[in-house]
């Protein structure tokens, strides 16, 4: 079985969230999510709309996501990999090289293309305006 991990914070769930999620699960056969806990969020100066638990309750009723786990910190991402014995790492490309080294050759780093007309970041403005 190959296994495949994502990690996001996935507030205002959209039909781009909804893309990368069923791209990152074609490219093998079960997907985590490290969704980020709302104190990691806090860490970052993020806030999202939603708690954590709302958050997680979205991604598990998603077909592609067969698994949610917490993500608390920046250093979770190797040892989560150890752990779940994780086969392909997927980011969208706006991180495109920052885990190839820290992940230094456990598994398949692959950067996903986002969804370009649609974002988080541009929802909240839209509504904002």
């Amino acid at each position: 079985m190959r296994r495949v991990i994502t990690y996001g914070t996935f507030d205002l769930l959209h039909y781009g969230h909804i893309q990368l999620l069923k791209r990152a699960k074609a490219l093998g056969d079960y997907l985590i999510v490290a969704l980020s806990a709302d104190e990691f969020n806090a860490l970052k100066g993020k806030k999202a709309y939603f708690s954590y638990a709302d958050r997680k309750r979205m991604l598990e009723a998603i077909r592609y996501v067969d698994m949610v786990i917490p993500e608390e910190n920046w250093e979770q991402k190797p040892l989560d990999i150890e752990r779940f014995n994780i086969d392909v790492f997927v980011m969208g490309d706006d991180w495109q090289g920052e885990f190839d080294e820290l992940l230094d050759g456990k598994c398949e780093v692959v950067y996903l293309s986002r969804t370009p007309e649609i974002s988080t970041t541009q929802i909240k403005r839209d509504l904002n305006s």
